[in-house]
């Protein structure tokens, strides 16, 4: 064991409570701070872990109590004057679980989990000093699962080599299914708690190409084993990266839609391209994480952006879907980005630096102020990567961006900053691209699809909906129609519709669940009709001035009169050229 202890057990799983015990030897001092972290690495928003500590006890070697005090939300500090001479402090705290996220704990008769930073309190001097970890289960039939190496003897104990590691190796506990395969020389768990559709033969053997195809983006693997934990549950979905593993939330039913498995498929390949980039490629602010507080950074439209272009990109490279549903897929995030109205308010960098009070924390006005670094960053990424692709005759891509980068920075473990990022970028494209970073990063200019898509004889083309455009956002909730956003600047905004309000009718007639979109086609673009609502109980009548449709689903398709050379740059990037596409 260490000088640097954690013990957790969970005696009755059933009150969703974890026991911690931290034992410290050979502190001096007069004062032992202890701070829980507000935040876990991966997702960007304070998330005040210590609101769930109870029963906070610490005592000397012979169990004398110590006392102490809180200091700030997340801070206590430990009297230690009287301690012996080996230092030995001893901290207990109960802390709940039960709250099924990846990026928290959760704790019943069925299993255990826990996320190291929602769970483990640390000393601010000591973080860079190894530790060990002792879990006790309650029964004898559940086993420990995490990418921390065991300690030979001591059954459930594993070893970190500081706190950045202990926090960044979540545990599973419990009955789980446990499947191991070996990829490249390098051993590889895959951890299933839950029941569902899921057929683990299938699920291991495209997991064992997504592997092979990102190893071989980047040349290796960068680890000695790895850990796929799955939660599979009622509803919800989610991953988290860390440097050895990944936890990924899926609905338990998922799998057996073809496109349902194929967005499970992308989640293991976004979660598993973290390996690179964003636990090893990474901006410099976190190469030291400062657990108390915010950590800002512009660069996060890379780190998730060009990662969930890529979590397309590999299925497609691992012949787990074609080409033709690449590009269906991209279509789809294109219509989602620009039928965002607040692409044209936030800046790809400044959704980037707000993420930490701005993505995690959507209101009825999001969409009309903000646009998401994850989704707007991949599709600039594409774009970037059809312009690298286009100018350089294929001879470079994003892909060589990557590799350089992780050359640069990923293998000597060192972060990045924004300069050096747009520098590194600029290099592999042997161009200025300053026009480009003004445009798409910093400022909030359309982006110009056709031109970046026209080397390669394929375009976007829009198709409108055939329902008369108000701008609202209007969702059944138990047989009620309730207007969840107003676009700004559309018929509802100008009728003085709020979020909120409770549609009861339009034009006289009442509104029947799940049918606003289809009674709007009983009408007119032009046509002022009148919406009945409920608004705070107050019963009240707008009237609404019709607009035209507006677009709302976008494909990508082969140009009219595409010339050999397109074809040939197509043909190129995607293995097709575009006459062999569908409207994608």
């Amino acid at each position: 064991m260490s000088a640097r202890h954690y013990q957790v057990t969970c005696p009755h799983p059933h009150n969703h409570l974890f026991h911690v015990t931290f034992t410290l030897e050979g502190w001096a001092g007069a004062w032992l701070d202890l701070k829980m972290p507000v935040w876990t690495p991966g997702s960007y928003l304070v998330r005040e872990y210590a609101r769930h500590v109870e029963e906070l006890c610490p005592q000397d070697a012979a169990g004398r109590l110590l006392p102490w005090r809180k200091i700030t939300k997340n801070h206590w500090q430990v009297s230690t004057e009287e301690l012996g001479p080996d230092g030995v402090v001893v901290v207990r705290y109960t802390v709940s679980a039960h709250d099924l996220t990846v990026r928290t704990n959760h704790l019943d008769h069925s299993h255990g989990y826990f996320n190291g930073a929602a769970l483990f309190l640390y000393t601010p001097t000591w973080q860079g000093l190894p530790l060990t970890l002792e879990v006790i289960v309650p029964y004898p039939n559940w086993q420990v699962t995490t990418a921390l190496p065991p300690v030979a003897g001591h059954p459930n104990t594993f070893r970190a080599p500081d706190y950045h590691a202990l926090i960044d190796s979540p545990c599973e506990l419990g009955t789980h299914t446990l499947e191991e395969f070996t990829v490249q020389n390098r051993p590889h768990r895959l951890a299933i708690w839950g029941t569902g559709n899921l057929h683990v033969p299938t699920i291991v053997t495209d997991i064992q190409k997504l592997i092979h195809v990102q190893a071989e983006l980047f040349g290796s693997l960068p680890y000695s084993s790895y850990l796929f934990i799955v939660h599979l549950c009622a509803q919800g979905r989610g991953g988290l990266e860390h440097r050895d593993c990944c936890t990924l939330q899926y609905p338990r039913l998922g799998f057996g839609d073809p496109e349902s498995y194929q967005g499970f498929m992308q989640l293991v390949a976004h979660e598993f391209f973290h390996v690179w980039n964003v636990k090893r490629i990474r901006p410099r602010v976190f190469d030291h994480p400062d657990y108390d507080r915010e950590n800002y950074t512009t660069c996060l439209w890379f780190s998730e952006g060009v990662t969930s272009y890529y979590d397309l990109v590999m299925p497609w490279r691992a012949g787990i879907y074609g080409p033709q549903e690449f590009l269906r897929k991209l279509a789809q995030d294109v219509s989602r980005y620009l039928t965002t109205p607040g692409r044209l308010v936030q800046s790809l960098a400044s959704s980037s630096f707000d993420a930490w009070i701005k993505l995690y924390r959507p209101d009825p006005h999001s969409s009309n102020s903000q646009v998401s670094y994850y989704l707007k960053g991949e599709i600039v990424a594409w774009l970037l990567d059809l312009h690298l692709r286009a100018y350089s005759e294929n001879s470079r891509s994003l892909d060589d961006v990557l590799r350089d980068l992780w050359q640069e920075f990923g293998q000597p473990d060192v972060g990045f900053t924004e300069p050096q990022l747009l520098d590194r970028i600029g290099a592999i494209a042997q161009r200025d691209l300053g026009e480009f970073w003004e445009q798409y990063l910093y400022g909030t200019a359309e982006l110009s699809f056709n031109a970046y898509l026209e080397p390669f004889g394929l375009e976007l083309v829009a198709t409108s909906s055939s329902v008369p455009f108000t701008g609202l956002g209007v969702k059944s909730q138990q047989g009620r129609e309730v207007i969840q956003s107003v676009q700004r600047h559309s018929p509802g905004e100008a009728a003085g519709l709020v979020p909120g309000d409770e549609i009861l009718a339009i034009a006289g007639v009442r509104l029947a669940p799940g049918r606003f979109a289809p009674r709007l086609m009983d009408f007119c673009p032009g046509e002022v009709v009148e919406v009945t609502i409920f608004r705070q109980d107050l019963l009240q009548t707008h009237r609404v001035s019709l607009a035209p449709p507006q677009p709302s689903v976008y494909s990508i398709r082969a140009r009219q009169g595409f010339t050999p050379s397109q074809a040939a740059t197509c043909q190129a990037w995607l293995g097709i050229g575009p006459g062999e596409l569908q409207c994608a």
